[in-house]
């Protein structure tokens, strides 16, 4: 289906861009031969398993499209991954080849290997691994690391992911279009909601490296890195995770003006309070909460300029349908193939999502938090950490807040500051503030300042950004007991 729209768009407009990267850009005409003729350096690994480990660049959705021309299941291995995750997936997949840039990370964690050439700068090295497990038609596996354990694989069909990207089209009717991604397209909401969107429409898909974004590695966020591209390029539609939306409403605070082009800015990954999307929206930003998951190829539901409900994360889309059991989302439609190497798994027609949540009677979603993070007080009282996080976060002090309480007579927090120059002070008075907008079983009553923020690289967040809470609670296991002083317990008994 997709190729499809993409063969046509480039027969009615051969020279409309494509694909624009940093440096090079390819029209619809050049896209459609430059994918036929990966295609054919890749038909040696048909109905095989090959890894894609690159930086957003104009190739790396080349190599993605080429890869489903020459039947290839293709693994792509996000760049925050650590080494371990990087071997685990790659094994477990059973990739047979990997594709990376010469002399990178790759060379070094699994040296040099018999390898070719493929769009021009890259190589293709084989692997030792053996082959795994896959249901039929597994065209793309993407790991998703989960709140706990090991990565575990996804198996997709091209047509799953289409649907979305159909689903998402017919909802949105954004025409033609440019996209600037953000995320890593590694990350499959990327992947699908933002490339395979943007040339479905006929779009042009802004595909810039990392650092052009202002993800530059061991120096963290720049935001004004961002600020700029998003100048430069203007984008009419872009895809962001709850923190780098709080990031931009904070520079539009500091005086920046975001681009007129903006037409529409989705938003997910993880519950975004109401005062932000608010505030957003106030300060013009086009913003549009959804909500998805990996074993539904994406996105399950997202709200529309013509269908909006701020709070909810839309509607669910046409091609799937939520039901709500025991408080847990239930979804049926569009399920992914199975975990790889669990057969035991292949061919549920049904994915329960471990999000609680319910459907409005105008038929709109709403998502309260993940039922296996529910806290539990001491006094009986459930508590979504993820509620009271997104109320803490929506005031701009806090670039983190992770809340605790299992089993407590009260809640505490894990914060890291937005500007390290932030007195504890003033910390205490933001959360006087937020606990003020709370029931009291629900207030924070300690909280512990953080001296480096939670990161993906110390295996303490998700890749889209959500807290590992177990992980955390492990590491700072001492500091959180002792934010439950004698002193503070007496006051409930």
């Amino acid at each position: 289906m997709l190729w499809k729209h993409i063969q046509q768009t480039a027969n009615r407009s051969a020279n409309r861009v494509a694909l624009m990267g940093e440096v090079k850009h390819y029209s619809y005409a050049e896209l459609v031969l430059s994918v036929q003729r990966v295609a054919r350096q890749l038909k040696g690994f048909k109905n095989r398993v090959v890894a894609l480990y690159l930086d957003n660049c104009p190739e790396w959705i080349m190599l993605d499209l080429a890869c489903q021309q020459a039947g290839v299941t293709l693994l792509p291995l996000p760049n925050f991954f650590s080494d371990q995750q990087l071997k685990h997936a790659i094994s477990q997949a059973g990739a047979s080849a990997i594709i990376h840039l010469p002399s990178d990370r790759i060379d070094t964690l699994f040296g040099q290997a018999d390898s070719f050439n493929v769009c021009d700068r890259f190589i293709v090295s084989s692997t030792s691994v053996n082959a795994s497990l896959l249901p039929d038609d597994t065209a793309k596996i993407t790991f998703t690391s989960g709140s706990t354990g090991e990565p575990k694989g996804v198996c997709l069909s091209n047509q799953q992911q289409f649907s979305v990207a159909s689903g998402i089209n017919n909802l949105l009717n954004l025409g033609v279009s440019r996209h600037l991604s953000l995320l890593p397209f590694s990350t499959l909401l990327e992947n699908v909601a933002g490339v395979y969107l943007t040339l479905m429409a006929g779009g042009t898909v802004l595909a810039l490296p990392q650092n052009a974004l202002g993800f530059n590695g061991s120096s963290g966020f720049q935001i004004n890195d961002l600020l700029s591209t998003m100048d430069c390029y203007q984008p009419n539609s872009i895809i962001l995770l709850p923190e780098l939306l709080l990031a931009l409403v904070s520079a539009i605070e500091r005086g920046w003006q975001p681009p007129q082009s903006l037409r529409f800015i989705a938003v997910g990954g993880s519950k975004v309070s109401e005062e932000l999307l608010n505030k957003a929206s106030q300060q013009g930003l086009p913003v549009y909460e959804g909500y998805g998951l990996s074993e539904c190829a994406s996105v399950v539901s997202l709200n529309a300029p013509s269908a909006a409900k701020i709070g909810s994360v839309g509607r669910p889309l046409a091609h799937v349908t939520v039901a709500v059991e025991d408080s847990e989302l239930v979804v049926t439609g569009n399920t992914f193939l199975g975990y790889v190497n669990e057969p035991e798994s292949w061919g549920n027609s049904t994915v329960r999502t471990g999000d609680l949540g319910y459907l409005n009677d105008a038929g709109y979603l709403f998502v309260n938090g993940r039922k296996k993070n529910l806290i539990i007080s001491s006094f009986a009282r459930n508590i979504n950490p993820e509620w009271v996080e997104s109320n803490v976060l929506a005031s701009g002090l806090l670039q983190q807040c992770v809340v605790f309480g299992d089993a407590k007579p009260f809640c505490v927090a894990l914060v890291y500051p937005a500007m390290q120059a932030s007195s504890d002070d003033e910390i205490q008075q933001c959360l006087d503030s937020v606990n003020q907008t709370l029931p009291d079983y629900a207030q924070i009553t300690s909280w512990y300042r953080l001296d480096e923020p939670l990161s993906v690289a110390c295996g303490l967040l998700t890749p889209n950004g959500r807290p590992k809470r177990e992980a955390i609670l492990q590491k700072y296991s001492s500091q959180l007991e002792q934010l439950y002083s004698d002193d503070l317990l007496a006051n409930y008994c």
